[in-house]
């Protein structure tokens, strides 16, 4: 059997291969009234990951022999293959500022708007310890910024020097100010770490400006994705793009914002849970925005797991108070869990830790109304990220596309805004549910195939 497209998810725990059909060329028109040439997604197969066998494409082999089984076929061939991968724990990365509010912060969104996991985020001039502390968590990138363009330049010559010091391969990202680009690149000329120039994330005052830094980012992460064993090869299997999981999803977003308008995507997981929203917000609020938000927006909160990490989300509810709303222990349920619900009491737990996951993962995404009182009188404030304008609440991942109460979940966000201080979505806000669970799968499709994605997506989600 021949399909046109294979996609690959290669996680830490499953891989993922999805198959479809009916893909032309990028800048082709699909046509409806050819359904052999219309894009559908023809088949999901899925296995362990095997990066404890010493090589992915092991578990690749798995994943696509198991979608052979659910199709009832021998054996498949595909004319192109993409892929996206969190193996070996993802993209890590540390990123390192002038001010951390400022170019810190920038870098920062630049970095998890990619899809990076970031393990260190550092404000000023790196110290001996934090040059130790980079060693230790061994990061797949190091992003490096600081300075507006045309401003203070010494802290970021000054931290590429330390970082020499690390002696170690791991590529650079510079994303500061313009004006030291030729002398970062004469310090780390002759240092074992691949250097990558880009824009300025932070050029001016108040002005983000990470897309260009967030593309190279991938760009990087593509070319040196070989941590896993076994990845090295499969650059050499796949024709298309290979960019972080969670990078994918953006990617996904920001093509459905292009053709629905302002939404948000959940993605509630095992181990952490994860909110991309692509909003300008409303012009009142950035009025009294104390700092700039980007359009899209990733964050990731490692703590909200419903598998890995349920005992956080036991704790935050509270064990008495969970109890009661279960009308059981919630240790019954835990007792059994693993990682996919199958009774009716494991149901009901995972779907009320779901709902705090998500509840509390959008407070963190979200921004809010302060109040400030001075000899004025009473000032108002917004910080953080406006989703008031969203409208559109998307669910992917398996918690928010296989749950029975997964629509309910979603519509407690906007009635969680009582106070009405969170910058949160209205109730008028769709809900939406990536019913086919290829988000991730038509994220890194799209890089290629734009056109056949979007169509895709869109069915997935009900024909929007």
């Amino acid at each position: 059997m021949l399909v046109d497209v294979l996609v690959a998810e290669i996680g830490s725990t499953t891989t993922l291969v999805n198959a479809f059909q009916g893909i032309d060329s990028p800048d082709a028109e699909q046509d409806p009234r050819d359904p052999l040439r219309y894009p559908v997604h023809w088949g999901q197969g899925q296995a362990p990951t095997s990066v404890l066998e010493g090589d992915v494409r092991v578990g690749l082999r798995r994943a696509v022999a198991d979608l052979c089984r659910n199709k009832g076929i021998a054996s498949l061939e595909y004319r192109d293959m993409l892929a996206t991968s969190s193996a070996a724990g993802g993209l890590k990365m540390t990123v390192h500022g002038l001010v951390y509010d400022m170019t810190a912060r920038a870098a920062k969104e630049a970095a998890l708007g990619a899809g990076a996991i970031i393990h260190m985020v550092s404000a000023g001039k790196l110290r001996d310890r934090d040059i130790e502390k980079i060693r230790e968590i061994q990061p797949n990138l190091i992003m490096l910024a600081g300075g507006v363009d045309h401003g203070e330049r010494d802290t970021a010559l000054e931290n590429a020097e330390a970082l020499c010091r690390l002696g170690l391969p791991i590529p650079v990202i510079y994303a500061g100010n313009m004006d030291s680009q030729d002398e970062i690149r004469s310090i780390l000329q002759d240092s074992p770490m691949p250097l990558y120039l880009t824009e300025n994330v932070y050029p001016r005052i108040d002005d983000l400006n990470v897309e260009p830094a967030r593309r190279l980012i991938q760009a990087a992460f593509e070319e040196h994705i070989v941590q896993a064993p076994g990845m090295e090869h499969i650059r050499d299997m796949v024709s298309g793009p290979i960019i972080p999981t969670p990078g994918a999803v953006m990617e996904c977003a920001k093509l459905l914002y292009e053709d629905m308008g302002d939404l948000m995507v959940l993605d509630v997981g095992g181990a952490t849970t994860d909110i991309h929203s692509v909003t300008a917000g409303s012009e009142e609020i950035s009025r009294i925005s104390v700092s700039p938000e980007p359009l899209a927006k990733r964050t990731v909160e490692g703590d909200l797991g419903v598998y890995v990490n349920m005992k956080n989300l036991v704790a935050l509810i509270g064990a008495e108070k969970l109890s009661e709303e279960l009308g059981f222990p919630p240790e019954e349920a835990m007792a059994a869990y693993r990682s996919i619900p199958k009774t009716e009491k494991e149901f009901q737990f995972v779907e009320r830790l779901t709902r705090e996951a998500v509840l509390r993962a959008t407070e963190r995404h979200a921004g809010h109304i302060r109040y400030i009182y001075g000899p004025g009188g009473r000032s108002i404030l917004a910080e953080g990220k406006d989703l008031t304008q969203v409208k559109h609440i998307i669910g992917t991942g398996g918690a928010l596309t296989r749950l029975p109460c997964r629509v309910e979940i979603m519509e407690a966000i906007a009635k969680h805004n009582q106070a009405g201080t969170w910058l949160f979505p209205p109730e008028t806000a769709s809900i939406l549910v990536d019913n086919d669970y290829i988000m991730a799968s038509l994220g890194v499709l799209a890089r290629k195939y734009p056109k056949a994605a979007l169509q895709l997506l869109k069915k997935s989600l009900g024909n929007f």
